[in-house]
């Protein structure tokens, strides 16, 4: 059964008007990490978006990006709730975080969104900005993690730029099957629920949800990812989206290009944003700074 798309518009718009949270649990907030921010404009092929820059402990032209998409179930506009990550990642990988603030559904429907993920590592990777975008991480949550994806399959087909590392925490990567198909005993409830209203508002064209950019993981996309960038793969055994993402990840080490795929026990979707304790939060934090540092080090003779 399809779900009508003037109440999927009509959700997703309510949700849009809600006020953000009231903030992350202060354990996993990363408050005592100062940050230090600047907002940018970031120029795409679907208009101007909004950026939030987080500035390293150690400001050098020399340092390297890291790219991070928001999720939100690619309708609502919070990029602020990724602050704990963004600020954790800048101040101990020691990288510029640059917080993309897309346009999402129904605003901008697929490959919208895409398309604005890709254009802003476009535009992030250019010589002319205050740090080595030769040196670029894109990363994301959720339907953050999506975009970051396609971000990745988009420069891998059109020659560039080149990006070190994709970080992926429990990505939506298989719309083309209904989300309540997806449930499985101990697993979470939340997105059979809202799934049919995301991934209609997303992309009403069903016939469409089988495309390389939003089902990655799904049975229509055979092509090689031969080259494409090394990826870190979060995912979450309560999660409804944990198979697809695993499946991903078997896809990426195929071709030779999974750094490494952590799947966590007993936790599920949005975990670090929704009451997981700060040793679980900042393993995995940690897990992205190494490969990070890893993504983004200088070359052997000391070079950037």
């Amino acid at each position: 059964m399809t779900f009508p798309l003037w109440l999927a518009d009509t959700i997703a718009k309510s949700a849009q008007r809600a006020p953000a949270s009231a903030g992350l649990p202060s354990a996993v907030a990363f408050l005592e990490i100062p940050a230090r921010t600047e907002v940018v404009t970031i120029p795409t092929r679907h208009g101007e978006i909004r950026g939030t820059v987080y500035l390293p402990r150690t400001p050098d032209s020399g340092s390297g990006v890291y790219v991070n998409f928001h999720g939100g179930g690619f309708v609502t506009r919070h990029p602020e709730q990724d602050d704990a990550l963004c600020r954790y990642v800048a101040a101990n990988a020691d990288v510029t975080v640059l917080n993309v603030d897309y346009v999402p559904a129904p605003q901008s429907r697929f490959p919208g969104p895409v398309e604005q993920a890709y254009d802003a590592v476009v535009w992030a990777a250019a010589a002319t900005r205050p740090w080595n975008g030769a040196k670029l991480v894109v990363g994301g949550q959720s339907a953050g993690g999506a975009l970051a994806a396609g971000a990745a399959r988009l420069a891998l087909e059109r020659g560039g730029p080149a990006i070190s590392l994709q970080v992926l925490m429990y990505p939506p990567l298989d719309l083309s099957v209904p989300a309540r198909t997806k449930k499985k005993p101990d697993t979470e409830s939340f997105l059979v629920r809202m799934g049919p209203i995301f991934d209609t508002a997303y992309c009403p064209d069903v016939g469409r949800r089988k495309d390389r950019l939003i089902s990655p993981a799904g049975p229509s996309d055979r092509a090689s990812l031969a080259g494409i960038a090394p990826a870190l793969v979060v995912t979450a055994q309560r999660d409804i989206l944990r198979d697809e993402g695993a499946r991903y990840a078997r896809r990426l080490a195929d071709a030779g290009a999974l750094v490494e795929h952590l799947d966590l026990p007993n936790v599920g979707h949005g975990f670090n944003l929704f009451g997981a304790d700060r040793e679980l939060v900042t393993t995995v934090y940690d897990r992205i700074v190494v490969h990070t540092s890893d993504a983004t080090a200088p070359d052997r003779d000391g070079r950037h």
